[in-house]
C-alpha cells in the first residue's frame, strides 16, 4: 500500500523572519568586511604622528631601509657565509640596513641557519645520506656540516646577449671545497660573530625567524635569547615565527625583553581595525613590527596602502613587507613609506631606494 505523502504546511511570516532577518544580518557583515570595506583601504584613517625614535624600525619619511632576505638568497646560496659577504662586504656596491634568516634546532641542540625543515631543496643531502626528506632536527651539526648548501644554487648571468643559468656549486664535494666556498652550514653563533665584527659601529638590524615549533621551537627560543643576550643585539633584533604557540612562549617567558612581529592572526586583526578606525591602545599589542608577504594582497585586500602604512606608524608599529623582488613593487612600497623592504635581491633594490631617497632630499631641501 503507497504511504500517503504528508503535505507541508507552509512557513509562517514568524518563521520566514526568522530565518531570512539572521541570514541578510550575516550576507551583510559580509559584504561589509570582506569586500566594501577593503575597498576603501587606500583611504586616510588617521593623521601620521612623527615618528618618536622609540622604534627603530619605523623608518621615517624618504629612509625606506633594505633588508637581505636569506642574506640575499637570490644573489648568493641562502643563509650561507657566501650570501652574507654578498651583502655586508659591499661586494657588489650597496649597503643592506637589516639581515633576515632563520634559525633551526638540530639534533644535539645546535642552532643553525636554514629556512626549510627539511634539507633537500638547498643542499646534496639526498645524495650524501641516500634519504630524501630528511629534517634538520634528524641529523647533528657534525653531519649538516658534511653538506653542500649551494648544491642546488643557480646564478642567471647575461653572456653576449643571452640569459645562462648555471650551478656554480654544484660540483663541491669534499668538506675542504664546501668551506673554502663559504657555503657550507652556519650555525647561529658563528654567524653573529662575523656580523658584529664586519659591521663594529652597531648599526645593523636583525629579523630572525623561529621555524620549529612545539618543545624544540622553544627551546630554540631560549638558545636564541641567550646568543643575543652575549652578544648584545637583543634590543637590535625582532623575532618572528609562524607557530601560535611560540608567540605564546615568548610573552609569558621574557615578557616584553624581547622584540617580536605580529603573528598571522594578529596582521589580520590590526587590518581589520585599520578599516574601521579603531583607535588602538599600543600598550596592549604585544609587537612592535608587521610583517607581511606582500602576495597577501589579493583580490579586494591591499596591505601596501599608504594609509594603512600611516596608521601603522601611528600606534608606534612598524610595517615591513616581503619578499619583494619585482623592481615596481619596490618603487610602490617605497613611495608609500614602507619601513622596510625585504628581497633576496638587495642588489637590484639598492639603487632604487638611493634614488627614491635623492628625490625626496631635493623636495625636502
Amino acid at each position: 500500500m503507497a504511504r500517503e505523502k504528508k503535505e507541508r504546511k507552509p512557513l509562517s511570516k514568524g518563521a520566514k523572519l526568522a530565518i531570512f532577518l539572521p541570514l541578510s544580518a550575516l550576507i551583510l557583515v559580509f559584504v561589509l568586511n570582506i569586500i566594501i570595506l577593503p575597498l576603501t583601504g587606500a583611504g586616510k584613517r588617521t593623521d601620521c604622528k612623527a615618528n618618536d625614535g622609540t622604534n627603530q624600525y619605523i623608518a621615517g619619511e624618504g629612509m625606506t631601509m633594505l633588508s637581505a632576505h636569506r642574506a640575499g638568497g637570490g644573489v648568493e646560496p641562502e643563509e650561507t657565509l657566501a650570501a652574507f659577504k654578498q651583502c655586508m662586504e659591499n661586494k657588489a656596491g650597496y649597503k643592506v640596513d637589516i639581515v633576515e634568516f632563520d634559525v633551526h634546532l638540530t639534533k644535539d641542540g645546535h642552532l643553525v641557519l636554514m629556512h626549510d625543515h627539511e634539507i633537500d631543496r638547498t643542499s646534496n643531502g639526498p645524495e650524501v645520506f641516500g634519504k630524501k626528506k630528511l629534517k634538520v632536527q634528524d641529523l647533528t651539526l657534525d653531519e649538516l656540516k658534511t653538506l653542500n648548501f649551494g648544491y642546488n644554487f643557480e646564478r642567471t648571468e647575461t653572456i653576449d646577449g643571452k640569459e645562462v643559468t648555471t650551478t656554480p656549486y654544484k660540483n663541491l664535494t669534499t668538506q675542504q671545497e664546501i668551506e673554502e666556498a663559504e657555503v657550507g652550514i652556519l650555525t647561529l653563533d658563528a654567524i653573529l660573530t662575523y656580523l658584529e665584527d664586519v659591521r663594529p659601529k652597531k648599526d645593523l638590524n636583525y629579523v630572525i625567524e623561529i621555524k620549529d615549533k612545539g618543545d624544540v621551537g622553544k627551546k630554540s627560543m631560549d638558545l636564541l635569547y641567550q646568543a643575543m643576550v652575549d652578544h648584545g643585539i637583543k634590543d637590535r633584533v625582532i623575532v618572528g615565527t609562524f607557530n601560535g604557540d611560540i608567540t605564546k612562549y615568548m610573552d609569558k617567558a621574557y615578557k616584553g625583553e624581547i622584540k617580536r612581529s605580529a603573528g598571522i592572526l594578529e596582521v589580520l586583526n590590526f587590518y581589520f581595525a585599520f578599516l574601521w578606525g579603531v583607535k588602538q591602545n599600543p600598550a596592549n599589542l604585544g609587537y612592535r613590527v608587521l610583517q607581511i608577504p606582500v602576495g597577501l594582497t589579493t583580490g579586494f585586500y591591499d596591505f601596501t596602502t599608504k594609509a594603512f602604512i600611516d596608521y601603522a606608524h601611528s600606534l608606534g608599529i612598524a610595517v615591513q613587507y616581503w619578499t619583494i623582488n619585482d623592481e615596481k613593487v619596490m618603487a610602490k612600497l617605497i613611495d608609500n613609506g614602507a619601513d622596510t623592504v625585504m628581497t633576496d635581491y638587495p642588489d637590484k633594490c639598492y639603487p632604487i631606494l638611493q634614488e627614491k631617497k635623492a628625490v625626496w632630499y631635493k623636495q625636502a631641501a
